[in-house]
């Protein structure tokens, strides 16, 4: 994909951007590759009017921009063009600018579908039904046995159950209360929550003891190592952190963005920084 030579801006927009790692990770990267590319955060809360941001995106000199909570789903709405899994999930965390239309991207589903798509799982968990959830649903198609959804919007986790029973797969939602009690039946359990964001936050599902050779897959990163990740260290478990999860999707944009190959490298170099800074 090209871009025209006034084209430099990347954004990030979500309730809190400005939060993100994104920044840090793209600028040395787009620095090393001497583009002149840059990449800002852009806070946008909940509930904030939309239109003037659709509107800012379509400007000659922007490419495009990453998308995260809670505006993943309006990124999938106000596309012009989307794939038919970014359709399906109903969820894009990447808008380009192509012209004057906008094509939305899932590169969450990516990073899943590359990660755990090699194999089946015969009862996922879902922690969260939020706009991660929808992607790593999406992306798992013919390779779930059942689902499991727990999240504390009841609706929110009825509407990904109905997505699911879309696709063929059987499961039910559970109130959270009954979360950790799903989560010590599960083959594979995704945690979709901001839980683990915090230091002092203890493991998604909670206290209990996960089956042997369940794998757990955790969106979220931080300085410090979730405890989410914690629990399935401590109980031998296989598990992808969010940090591994930031690179794979950041390495999916790379193609996307008409970037060079070498840019995968300068993406690992870049993370790599980013945690020996923290």
């Amino acid at each position: 994909m090209s871009h025209s030579i006034n084209a430099t801006q990347l954004f990030i927009i979500g309730s809190h951007a400005s939060q993100t790692m994104s920044p840090d990770l793209w600028n040395p990267v787009f620095e090393a590759l001497g583009n002149h590319w840059s990449y800002e955060p852009r806070d946008v809360p909940a509930h904030s009017p939309m239109q003037e941001i659709r509107n800012s995106l379509l400007s000659t000199e922007v490419i495009g921009a990453n998308v995260t909570m809670p505006h993943k789903q309006w990124a999938a709405g106000i596309a012009d063009e989307r794939s038919e899994q970014v359709s399906l999930s109903g969820a894009a965390n990447l808008l380009i600018r192509q012209g004057g239309k906008l094509h939305a991207y899932n590169t969450d589903l990516i990073a899943v579908a590359t990660k755990l798509a090699t194999r089946m799982h015969d009862h996922v968990v879902f922690l969260g039904a939020g706009g991660a959830a929808r992607a790593a649903l999406v992306a798992l198609q013919g390779h779930i046995g059942t689902v499991t959804i727990a999240d504390r919007d009841q609706e929110a986790a009825n509407q990904l159950l109905s997505l699911a029973t879309h696709m063929g797969v059987p499961g039910k939602s559970v109130d959270w209360p009954r979360a950790s009690q799903a989560a010590a039946q599960a083959s594979l359990i995704i945690n979709a929550t901001p839980i683990g964001k915090h230091a002092e936050d203890g493991a998604a599902w909670g206290t209990v003891h996960l089956l042997p050779g369940t794998y757990v897959y955790d969106f979220v990163y931080s300085a410090h190592t979730t405890g989410t990740i914690k629990a399935a260290i401590e109980q031998g478990l296989e598990y992808s952190d969010g940090w591994e999860h930031l690179l794979l999707q950041a390495e999916a944009m790379v193609p996307l963005l008409g970037l060079p190959e070498q840019s995968k490298t300068q993406l690992r170099h870049s993370l790599q920084r980013i945690r020996d800074n923290n």
